[in-house]
């Protein structure tokens, strides 16, 4: 069937998304995790912040979990906001998850803790990330290639590191030439 065919609360309801700057409400860090899924109690919304790394830095703040954030998560490191993301995605439990650039401009220890809740996230999902660090897309079953809004090509990292192209281009330049 046809995206355009189907009905969009219901083609909703399958994705969620994890994007590389979140946005955050003026809103509790709890309100802000339950946008995903409003009517989760708060059992399943510490639930999605401990498997999102998130628990113990929203623990530690004032009010803990009914602290005011303010608008785009001002209050929080971009680390802490992304972890916000990613519960939400945890608590939403979607059978597909888009992530865009989920860590791209973060410090080591946040981007560490990132990783490891997104690895945990990713099981058994269909997920789609965008991403230019190759890190991060050399497990995947399918990467595609793209160049100016075109295929280039698709394929597993080591297909793709085998041939000629902008894939292996893009990895030999990551290594410094290697």
């Amino acid at each position: 069937m046809p995206l355009a065919q189907l009905d969009i609360q219901a083609w909703r309801s399958q994705v969620g998304w994890v994007p590389q700057f979140p946005y955050l409400f003026d809103r509790s860090a709890a309100e802000n995790i339950l946008v995903a899924r409003p009517g989760a109690s708060r059992a399943e919304v510490i639930a999605a912040a401990e498997q999102a790394n998130a628990h113990e830095f929203i623990a530690s703040l004032p009010q803990g979990y009914d602290t005011l954030i303010g608008e785009r998560g001002v209050r929080l490191s971009g680390g802490q906001a992304q972890r916000l993301a990613i519960a939400r995605a945890f608590l939403k439990d979607a059978r597909i998850l888009l992530l865009d650039e989920p860590a791209s401009s973060l410090d080591i220890e946040n981007t560490a803790a990132i990783h490891q809740a997104l690895d945990a996230l990713k099981q058994d999902r269909t997920v789609i990330t965008i991403s230019h660090q190759i890190s991060r897309v050399r497990t995947a079953d399918q990467i595609i290639v793209l160049d100016r809004g075109r295929v280039v090509q698709r394929g597993t990292h080591s297909a793709l590191l085998s041939e000629e192209g902008e894939y292996r281009k893009l990895v030999l330049a990551g290594e410094g030439g290697r």
